[in-house]
């Protein structure tokens, strides 16, 4: 399944650039228990509410012409195509295929996983991702510093911007 087209599950490249109407189910799964409780035998889509999903454009692309909208699309899925066609051919792997896909339990964990901590920041680059955290630090850095002078008595100690002093002990009167 090099193509993603031919992925047959949901996804949104058929509705969008072939205008294939997006349709499923929402089943009531509230009625589906008390069926159960009743000793209710019943079909699978006894208590299921058929819909038609309308696909909108992203705002940034609602005033474009249908046709625009269209070959934006199309040249986004042509690239995420060849991009995974590339990381193919550099790996060396195939595409498992739908069949194969479906035949994995969607609870089974992988084998292995990539153990790492959640960076503090998602950033576009690394650059990006290093002066937030210089910035974080000073932040904190500054907030700490206003928090000792506080602690020492100093009521006017500033604390930067978009933070929140301390409470101040309380004092009976």
């Amino acid at each position: 399944m090099a193509d993603a087209r031919e992925w047959p599950g949901v996804h949104a490249i058929r509705p969008l650039l072939d205008g294939e109407p997006v349709q499923g189910h929402w089943f009531d799964r509230t009625q589906e228990y008390a069926a159960r409780r009743r000793g209710e035998e019943f079909d699978r889509l006894r208590y299921a509410t058929p819909y038609t999903v309308t696909l909108s454009p992203l705002p940034c692309w609602e005033d474009l012409p249908p046709e625009i909208l269209k070959k934006r699309i199309a040249e986004i899925v042509e690239e995420i195509d060849s991009e995974a066609a590339a990381r193919r051919e550099m790996t060396a792997v195939p595409p498992l295929g739908a069949d194969k896909i479906r035949r994995q339990n969607p609870h089974e964990r992988p084998l292995r996983t990539k153990k790492s901590p959640a960076p503090l920041f998602l950033a576009v680059t690394k650059r990006v991702r290093e002066d937030l955290l210089s910035a974080y630090y000073a932040f904190v850095a500054a907030f700490r510093e206003a928090a000792e002078k506080l602690k020492a008595g100093e009521r006017g100690a500033l604390f930067p911007a978009g933070s929140f002093p301390p409470a101040l002990p309380f004092v009976d009167g």
